[in-house]
């Protein structure tokens, strides 16, 4: 898949995995074009990130602007690793050029702002997708078919997650995005939403093709000026089933440990463990039986660490997809990204959280 990036810490992570050397490849990346703000920024990413890649993504066209990339018809498929505020815009640009676009997440400020670009995708006739890499990990797939074909611990009735990531925003530059609203600052969309889409889905069997709304309860927490969202708690329940999610975000405490649990979901007879340095990276989950007495059951624990980080499964389903001629996701149709996004939608609303283009419409 020819494959064009925006510079930035996420691109640097997906262009990685994407060269790294794996005998389980489903499909050939080949990087096309590189564009950053400045031509300088640019190669200077290539001779980062592509020093050791295969000849055939070592040496892409390099531009100082995303418009070389859009424009470039070498590329097939345009990675957006840009900060959230910034991906309607890029991903309207890169579909007015014709491109299929594979977004990070969040994928937009607003579930508003995803429609609007979907929109733009179903008229141009390209393929959009959000990069939501946990979506994509086969320890997912494996662990939601344990949980309701294999019904290893019963009925599931809770999930619990919880993602710390401290990001010393009292003494960051006024510069930070995380300190610019317009930019989308807070814990949520950056770090609370692989909580959200981990309580969707474990909670939710009928993620993506038949999803359940659950309702939502949220709160949230300010910085010292009273701007900036820094901690989101919210409870998800399911009407259908009663099952119920905790989760719960921060950007003012740190993850304690390098593999710790980061999701339990708990079941009528039994629960899991979901293990990991953080949400966004599951390495492992472990099943357990009910614990009935005072010490903790064995487990059987199913492992899944690995040299990649993880992109690469989202590579290679967004390649698969585009070879068979489809314009969504099957992992993470529009419609799910567009819930995701309501639901935050929804959390923030009531936990008090707006951005500047909102209070001016």
């Amino acid at each position: 898949m020819p494959v064009g990036h925006p510079t930035g810490m996420i691109s640097s992570w997906f262009v990685s995995d994407l060269v790294m050397p794996r005998d389980d490849a489903k499909a050939n990346h080949i990087i096309q074009a590189v564009a950053g703000s400045t031509i300088e920024k640019s190669r200077e990413f290539v001779a980062t990130y592509l020093k050791g890649a295969p000849s055939a993504s070592a040496q892409p066209a390099v531009y100082g602007s995303y418009d070389g990339v859009y424009n470039d018809p070498n590329v097939d498929c345009v990675y957006i690793g840009s900060p959230h505020a910034f991906h309607k815009r890029h991903c309207l640009a890169a579909i007015a050029a014709g491109k299929n676009v594979l977004c990070e997440k969040s994928f937009a400020l607003s579930a508003q702002e995803a429609r609007e670009v979907f929109a733009a995708a179903e008229a141009k006739g390209v393929y959009v997708a959000e990069a939501i890499w946990l979506r994509h990990r086969p320890l997912v797939a494996d662990l939601r078919r344990i949980l309701y074909e294999d019904k290893a611990i019963g009925d599931v009735f809770r999930t619990t997650a919880d993602f710390k990531m401290y990001m010393d925003i009292a003494n960051a530059p006024p510069t930070s995005r995380y300190k610019d609203l317009s930019l989308g600052a807070g814990s949520l969309l950056d770090i609370g939403v692989y909580v959200l889409n981990w309580a969707l889905l474990t909670l939710d069997p009928g993620v993506p093709d038949h999803p359940e709304t659950p309702v939502v309860k949220a709160v949230q927490s300010f910085d010292a000026s009273g701007t900036i969202e820094v901690t989101t708690s919210a409870v998800l329940r399911f009407a259908s089933s009663g099952r119920q999610g905790v989760i719960t975000c921060s950007t003012e405490q740190r993850q304690r440990g390098k593999s710790s649990v980061i999701v339990t979901v708990d079941g009528t007879d039994g629960f899991v463990e979901v293990e990991g340095s953080v949400p966004s990276h599951p390495q492992s989950f472990t099943v357990y039986p009910a614990w009935t007495g005072d010490e903790k059951p064995a487990g059987r624990k199913y492992d899944y660490a690995r040299p990649q980080q993880g992109f690469i499964y989202e590579a290679d389903n967004t390649a698969l997809d585009l070879a068979a001629g489809r314009k969504q996701s099957p992992i993470m149709p529009w419609a799910e990204t567009v819930r995701v996004l309501e639901i935050m939608d929804d959390i923030r609303q009531q936990g008090g959280s707006t951005y500047p283009h909102e209070k001016k419409a």
